[in-house]
C-alpha cells in the first residue's frame, strides 16, 4: 500500500508491467488492475487505452437531518429516475448509524480531489476542456447543469427537493454532511455512460467507469472482474468463495 503517491507512469512489456510511482520508486507486476476512480483515464492512457473518453468529476452534497428526524423514514427513498441521467436525484437515507441522510446532486466539479464548494485544479479543468465530449455534454444538458449548480449554491432550493418527500423538514434540520465526488466517464460524442466500461491491454485490466450501485452490488462485480481477469490473462480458473 503506497499513500500519497502517484503513478507517474506505466511500461507495459511482454512479461511484465512497471508502474514509476512519485519518488522515483518503480514497482514491477506481472499483471495489472486498476481502479483509480477520478483518474482512471488518466492511468489507461499510460497503457494506450482510453483516448475515446474521459472522466469529469461530478460533486455530490449531502445535508444529515437532525436528530430529531432519525426515524422519519425506515428506508431508502427516492425520486422517479430521469433515463437521459446516470444521477439517482436527491433521496433520503437511513444509515447503518442510524441517522438519516438527503442527497446527493449532482454539481461540475472543476476539481477531482478537492471538495470545498469553491475548488479548482487547472490541471483537471484543462483536461475537460481540450476533450470535445465534455462540451457535448455540457450543451446537452445545460438545463439539468444549471438546477443542480441552483440546488448547491440554494440552500432553500436543496430542502425544496427533499420536501416533496418528507414535508416537515426545515432549513435547520439540514446539517452538514461530507460531500463525495463520483468519477462519470464521459464518451467522444458528448453520452455519460450509464454502465461499466472496462478497458484491456495484454497485461492490464481497467475498471474506467463504476456506476451506483458499485456498493450494493461490490461481491458480483468482484466476480465479474475475477472472470475477466482469468480470461484476459489466461489464467486456470479458480473457485473462490465470493
Amino acid at each position: 500500500i503506497r499513500r500519497g503517491t502517484e503513478v507517474a507512469g506505466i511500461e507495459e512489456g511482454p512479461d511484465q508491467v512497471r508502474l514509476h510511482l512519485s519518488g522515483g520508486e518503480t514497482v514491477a507486476t506481472a499483471r495489472l488492475i486498476a481502479c483509480a476512480g477520478t483518474q482512471a483515464e488518466r492511468l489507461a492512457r499510460m497503457c494506450g487505452v482510453g483516448d475515446d473518453f474521459t472522466i469529469v468529476p461530478f460533486k455530490g452534497e449531502y445535508f444529515r437531518l437532525a436528530p430529531r428526524h432519525d426515524a422519519v423514514v425506515p428506508h431508502l427513498i427516492y425520486p422517479v429516475p430521469d433515463p437521459e441521467l446516470p444521477f439517482l436525484g436527491i433521496h433520503l437515507t437511513r444509515m447503518i448509524g442510524g441517522y438519516v441522510t438527503v442527497g446527493p446532486n449532482a454539481v461540475l466539479s472543476l476539481a477531482r480531489e478537492r471538495y470545498g464548494k469553491a475548488a479548482v485544479d487547472p490541471r483537471d479543468m484543462a483536461d475537460m476542456a481540450r476533450f470535445p465530449g465534455f462540451w457535448r455534454t455540457l450543451c446537452g444538458n445545460l438545463s439539468s447543469g444549471l438546477s443542480e449548480m441552483a440546488n448547491s449554491a440554494f440552500r432553500r432550493r436543496y430542502l425544496r427537493a427533499c420536501q416533496r418527500y418528507c414535508p416537515s423538514l426545515s432549513l435547520s434540520d439540514l446539517q452538514p454532511h461530507p460531500p463525495g465526488i463520483r468519477a462519470q466517464a464521459v464518451m467522444r460524442d458528448g453520452t455519460l455512460v450509464h454502465d461499466f466500461l472496462i478497458r484491456e491491454t495484454p497485461r492490464t485490466i481497467h475498471i474506467c467507469n463504476a456506476p451506483s450501485p458499485a456498493a450494493t452490488s461490490a461481491i458480483p462485480i468482484a466476480r465479474h472482474i475475477r472472470e475477466r481477469a482469468t480470461r484476459q490473462f489466461n489464467l486456470k480458473d479458480q473457485t473462490y468463495a465470493l
